[in-house]
């Protein structure tokens, strides 16, 4: 990218060629497209698949659903005892790869890996489109289309993040061209396809702000534009689960998310050490009093980053943007590689290159799965964030990268 004298339209198609690679493949780094092709079975059959777990369905009619030992052989127990947590157009998705290949699950692995193709082709367009409006090098969309994680990951492990990605560019694209109803729409589906963006939601008050910058801290007329915004993008989200929304589907859905936030560890760097610190206070792992504290913090840290920085420019919003997402990582329980993947393209429009380089460490978070009884080496973990935040140290101190307080 930075070496050669490729064209844009060249390293496009260098990057579809990548991708294509994995197109007949099952992944074998995730078990979680099995889940995938269930949910969307079970859409095909009429049920919702917030209602039951898989291993309900084993018990009570086992029949229902083609190749259903394979399915549930394949996303293992723990992933087969809880109710679905994939939000709505996540699950559309799951149900068009069922409709299309209803007996093969190669078939449907195909069927979700060309959408999450198709989407990254939308963000590489779409990022060129943003990179162009702040007169910023195209080619910087390249570090998030040619990284060896991303093709890995989301076209080759099936994770949706693509998808929710696409739509979170396209919501940006519309912000800066002051089509505020629109974006508002799309933001709404791309928290319908994961939940992350909504960290990202408040910060998004400074695109706002800087269409009248003498307008201070907290303009009366902005911040209701943005209300009406935030009101319309959280109701788009909860109209996406019309028709899925049955008795108990807030219990179901909202147990399994708290799964994520209270149960779940892995590759995390602040946690393990506050877990360590708890441990010497209390002699016991205190994760469901530290995730609430960790998620308070998260939350503060957002609205100042949204409230509380100056954006003179547009295009420094997407600083606040790339540390309002890795914030959230550095102080989750559980961070997977695919996660790295909502600060790695926000970061293109930026000068930073820290997640880069996490985009690279963070693979070591593999070496957990070495022996069959999973055990993570918390020295790998350490050495991963120890060169992440050394790097961004730098970036931040030595490049004069920093945030400008207001």
């Amino acid at each position: 990218m930075q070496k050669s004298n490729f064209s844009f339209t060249q390293l496009t198609w260098i990057s579809i060629g990548l991708r294509l690679i994995f197109l007949f493949s099952l992944p074998i780094l995730s078990q979680d497209f099995y889940r995938f092709i269930w949910d969307g079975r079970m859409l095909a059959e009429g049920i919702s698949p917030y209602l039951f777990t898989p291993k309900q369905i084993m018990e009570q009619n086992p029949d229902l659903i083609q190749q259903s030992q394979e399915l549930v052989n394949g996303m293992q127990d723990l992933n087969a005892s809880h109710y679905s947590n994939y939000p709505p157009v996540s699950q559309w998705i799951y149900f068009l790869a069922a409709k299309l290949a209803p007996n093969s699950i190669i078939g449907a692995a195909v069927v979700m890996r060309v959408v999450l193709i198709l989407a990254d082709i939308g963000i590489i367009f779409i990022g060129k489109k943003i990179l162009q409006h702040f007169q910023l090098p195209v080619k910087n969309i390249f570090w998030f289309a040619l990284n060896p994680l991303i093709i890995l990951e989301l076209t080759g492990n099936l994770h949706f993040e693509g998808i929710m990605l696409f739509l979170v560019l396209l919501t940006i694209y519309l912000l800066i061209q002051f089509k505020w109803i629109f974006s508002a729409l799309f933001f709404g589906l791309s928290v319908a396809t994961k939940l992350l963006p909504l960290v990202l939601l408040p910060v998004f008050y400074q695109f706002f702000k800087n269409k009248n910058k003498d307008a201070g801290l907290f303009s009366t007329k902005q911040f209701f534009q943005f209300s009406c915004y935030s009101l319309l993008s959280i109701s788009v989200f909860i109209l996406s689960f019309w028709g899925l929304a049955e008795e108990d589907f807030i219990s179901h859905f909202t147990e399994s998310i708290g799964l994520w936030f209270g149960t779940f560890e892995f590759n995390a760097s602040f946690y393990y050490l506050f877990r360590w610190v708890g441990f010497q206070l209390v002699g016991w792992n205190t994760i469901e009093t530290l995730s609430k504290i960790l998620a308070v913090l998260i939350f503060i840290f957002v609205i100042w980053l949204a409230f509380f920085t100056t954006s003179k420019k547009g295009k420094n919003v997407f600083v606040s943007l790339v540390f309002a997402a890795s914030f959230y990582l550095f102080f989750s329980t559980t961070v997977h590689p695919w996660y790295l993947a909502t600060p790695l393209l926000l970061s293109v429009f930026t000068q930073f290159r820290f997640v880069v380089v996490w985009s690279f460490l963070v693979m070591l978070s593999y070496a957990a799965y070495q022996q069959k009884i999973y055990q993570e080496n918390l020295w790998l973990v350490a050495l991963e964030y120890l060169i992440v935040l050394s790097y961004l140290a730098y970036e931040l101190f030595y490049k004069k990268s920093k945030i400008k307080l207001a």
